[in-house]
């Protein structure tokens, strides 16, 4: 059995390329070595193809049964790395095989470089499959729903391993250059199949990758190869805006600089970018604007929950400016009619989430206002999900939520299953610890629908959808009403 799933493995990376005909005996002796055996035996009967999952799944149960790693999540993830390992050329190879496919078309370079990422199994396919994912339609046009389930859940055991294990700043983050082909940690994931691209974004040194929890497609991180902290200003429009130049098919954007309206790293500047229209994207401009000084921008604003100004024109360095314009504008702006302060007891609030892309001949900026004050009804933040939305979404809304993506926690896999069958069976929801804060949720709209076997799931999804719009829209600095549109429109003269 064992050397069997040694030559499906081997045979896989043949037939992706990864792997030449001349590599076979090599790399089957550095599976070997890896697996603690002195000897082989070539399969004579031909061999079933087999899901890479599977194959990996023989391979880390042998090496589980042999004590040669812990039967844990995280022991496991760490070892089926170092196996796939075997297969991934050195940087050099990869950057330079990136490159010349460059010179013929910035896609075909990142078509390889995307599928090379899938194919090593950095980014693992068959955990990306089991993602929940489905479109949702609102008053702001069709939303993404996704319950990520890409990362694994770990025991209890596990993550008091993971905090016993020896704190090391090397790598200093997850977004670090250093990950590249690093072995891993019980409280850091191992890189050996990972392979960085270097570019060139503003004179400074970057490196392109993807997400190895990709959530939409070509779903790539953009970072800076120093490890310094996220800073929305003049130069980050300007990066923005040289990585479209250097991949005009994938849009780019960045998290918020600030925390609660900031992503998940702050003390790393990356941006995210990919080759996918979000709604936002999508969505209209709804009323136009002329900036004076700026009569050859297009200024507007855009027809979403949030507070949306899209800026477009043909010359960056004219957007760079307005966008500038704009961000220190928003920086120093209170509205208290529309309860926007730009700092509290020196504590400031306000920043800005921008996304650039291009569209036709022009280039386009999209910048979406944030404002992160808190209060003592709303702890986690004015422009945050309000506490009766937290049943579906408590966390942070970063760059990919507000493009219209919702990344829903993955608890909801199990509690939609179980509202499922409680509202089906007429069970009192309120009697299930699991389900129970769904209670008033369900209750809010139950009597709205006739529940069938065969229709609650698709309810109970639609219901998801309409309240990531209001999650949207509590985030939403300017609200969609009479004071809101005023509001927006005195801060835009005001630019």
């Amino acid at each position: 059995m064992i050397d069997k799933s040694i030559r499906q493995l081997v045979s896989y990376a043949l037939d992706c390329g990864l792997i030449e005909k001349e590599d076979e005996i090599y790399c089957t002796n550095r599976l070997l070595e890896i697996l603690g055996l002195d000897e082989y035996n070539e399969p004579e009967e031909p061999l079933e193809k087999a899901e890479l999952e599977d194959i990996l799944n023989v391979l880390l149960d042998y090496a589980a049964e042999k004590e040669i790693i812990k039967n844990d999540v995280t022991s496991r993830d760490l070892f089926d790395t170092k196996l796939m390992s075997v297969f991934v050329p050195r940087p050099s190879y990869i950057i330079n095989k990136f490159s010349s496919l460059y010179e013929k078309s910035p896609k075909e370079a990142t078509d390889f470089y995307y599928r090379f990422s899938r194919d090593t199994d950095y980014i693992r396919r068959y955990r990306v499959s089991k993602d929940l994912k489905w479109k949702s339609e609102s008053d702001y046009g069709e939303l993404d729903i996704t319950v990520n389930l890409s990362k694994p859940e770990k025991t209890p055991e596990e993550i008091a391993a993971a905090k016993k294990a020896k704190q090391s700043g090397y790598p200093k983050c997850l977004l670090c250059p250093e990950n590249e082909g690093y072995a891993g940690r019980m409280n850091h994931p191992a890189r050996q199949n990972h392979r960085i691209i270097p570019i060139t974004i503003d004179g400074s040194e970057w490196g392109f990758q993807y997400s190895p929890y990709v959530y939409y497609n070509e779903h790539c991180i953009v970072f800076n190869k120093k490890h310094i902290p996220m800073k929305i200003d003049r130069s980050a429009f300007r990066k923005l805006f040289d990585f479209v130049k250097l991949f005009p098919h994938y849009f780019i954007g960045s998290n918020a600089d600030l925390p609660i309206v900031g992503g998940s790293i702050l003390s790393h500047e990356h941006f995210q970018g990919g080759n996918y229209e979000f709604a936002m994207a999508k969505a209209p401009i709804e009323k136009t604007y002329t900036v004076k000084g700026f009569e050859d921008v297009e200024v507007g604003r855009v027809r979403w929950p949030m507070s949306v100004i899209r800026i477009s024109a043909k010359d960056t360095d004219r957007l760079v400016e307005l966008a500038d314009r704009i961000l220190t504008k928003w920086r120093s702006y209170t509205d208290e009619s529309c309860f926007i302060f730009a700092e509290t007891d020196g504590e400031k609030h306000s920043t800005i989430t921008p996304i650039a892309r291009k569209r036709g001949d022009k280039f386009e900026m999209d910048l979406v206002l944030r404002n992160n004050i808190t209060t003592e009804e709303h702890p986690f933040g004015v422009f945050h999900p309000h506490k009766e939305l937290h049943n579906i979404k408590k966390e942070n809304i970063g760059l990919i939520e507000v493009m219209g993506l919702a990344v829903l926690p993955a608890r909801l896999k199990t509690e939609l299953k179980e509202l499922e069958k409680a509202i089906l069976d007429g069970r009192d929801i309120k009697e299930n610890e699991t389900i129970a804060k769904h209670a008033d949720w369900v209750a809010s709209f139950k009597d709205n629908y006739t529940f069938t076997a065969e229709n609650t799931k698709d309810i109970l999804q639609n219901e998801v959808g309409k309240v990531f719009a209001k999650v949207l829209e509590h985030a939403g600095v300017f609200k969609r009403d009479e004071n809101g549109f005023a509001g927006f429109d005195r801060f835009v003269e005001s630019v």
